[in-house]
């Protein structure tokens, strides 16, 4: 069986590192073997864990990211290219080494390390300190806007390399790609779609941390739409940092009226996705047994390891799509049909859905949002009909 798969994300400086590091060593402590890894390029996993990686107690392993080596290992085709390309157009070898580590690198291996891991059938739970949102939603968006152009461009691209190194070697003396460097972009290719199965799949879920504050709070509903629009199942809400009831403190008793009307707000966002809290610790939670502790208290007699109970948000039927959007409104989704593939927006994030040939040759016949689904429906006509041919300015409307 593949291992239970556990991502933790939310905004910058809420807890989600300590959050992931507590229910980790949960998970060790109940006898599972368990491996923590981050994809935040921060590593703030070791000092919350108040050790370096390897073993840190039995059953539970943390494991960092070493860039170079890694991108050595899965596209060091692409580096070593890039690196001569550069050393050709007269920069030195040192500066050639350093920019071909490029920005986003370690976040994409660590993806990358997550499937190994996964495959390797070592583990019972993965968890995983994502980075703050915003770089979440652009890494788990990327492994599938990568097939969306790799599908289309490398063919392309393999073609046209044969026929324009000659002239591109003779004229602008600089190598082009060979086969070797084209593979290694496939690759990389096919080692991130495998990446997306298995976050998307029926073993992985994601947890959103958050603290009780009206900013906080409004960025983590955008966060659940954005995720189920790229697929990814949010199977429960951890609110952290929040004050015990009780107390003649006024300046603690404002606080705790105010997290009070603010978690009955995240009830109702989020409902049904069960809400886990962990109140606010007198002293920082750091090493094993202080996040044991707060494990312990923030999942209760919850089984946080269960596969998850959500349904996928992705669904399809003989005639329809249905589409998890929980938050979204009206006015910020929008549809547009090219070709076979539907083109689903939502607030700042675009999705495209490359449709099944069943539905590829229907016409859209509506589409619908409420209650936080939206809803688009195919004609049920003659299905021989054709689809237009992808390039052609295709139908667009916005959900009604």
């Amino acid at each position: 069986m593949s291992p239970r798969v556990l991502l933790f994300t939310g905004k910058g400086g809420v807890g989600k590192t300590t959050a992931a590091a507590a229910t980790a060593t949960l998970a060790a402590r109940r006898g599972l073997k368990t491996l923590v890894v981050s994809t935040d390029t921060a590593h703030s996993l070791a000092d919350a864990l108040g050790t370096g990686p390897g073993e840190v107690a039995p059953g539970l392993h943390l494991h960092q990211v070493d860039t170079q080596k890694s991108l050595e290992r899965h596209w060091g085709e692409l580096q070593d290219y890039a690196r001569g390309l550069l050393v050709e157009l007269g920069l030195d070898e040192i500066t050639s080494e350093e920019i071909t580590v490029l920005p986003g690198a370690e976040e994409i291996i660590a993806l990358l390390e997550l499937r190994e891991h996964a495959q390797a059938g070592t583990w019972d739970v993965i968890v995983v300190d994502c980075a703050p949102t915003a770089e979440t939603l652009r890494l788990l968006a990327l492994p599938e806007a990568l097939d969306w152009h790799m599908s289309r461009l490398m063919p392309i691209g393999r073609r046209i390399m044969k026929l324009a190194s000659p002239f591109v070697r003779g004229v602008a003396h600089v190598s082009t790609p060979g086969d070797e460097v084209m593979s290694a972009g496939e690759r990389l290719h096919r080692g991130l779609l495998e990446v997306r199965e298995l976050l998307t799949g029926d073993r992985a879920s994601v947890r959103l941390v958050l603290t009780p504050e009206s900013v906080v709070l409004a960025e983590a509903r955008r966060t659940l739409t954005s995720l189920n629009l790229y697929g990814y199942r949010v199977d429960a809400v951890i609110a952290n940092r929040v004050f015990p009831a009780g107390g003649a403190d006024e300046w603690r008793t404002r606080w705790v009226t105010a997290q009070s009307r603010l978690l009955a707000e995240a009830e109702e966002s989020f409902a049904p996705l069960p809400i886990h809290t962990v109140p606010y610790l007198p002293a920082e939670p750091v090493g094993r047994g202080a996040l044991a502790a707060v494990g312990e208290a923030l999942y209760g007699e919850a089984d946080p390891f269960a596969a998850p109970s959500v349904r996928p948000p992705l669904r399809l039927t003989a005639d329809e799509l249905a589409l998890d959007l929980p938050g979204a409104d009206r006015a910020g989704v929008d549809l547009a049909r090219k070709g076979d593939e539907l083109i689903v927006t939502a607030g700042p994030y675009r999705r495209i859905l490359a449709l099944p040939v069943a539905l590829a040759r229907r016409e859209v016949s509506g589409a619908v949002l409420r209650d936080g689904i939206l809803r688009v429906r195919f004609s049920s006509g003659d299905e021989s009909g054709t689809a237009p041919e992808p390039g052609d300015g295709g139908t667009r409307s916005a959900a009604t």
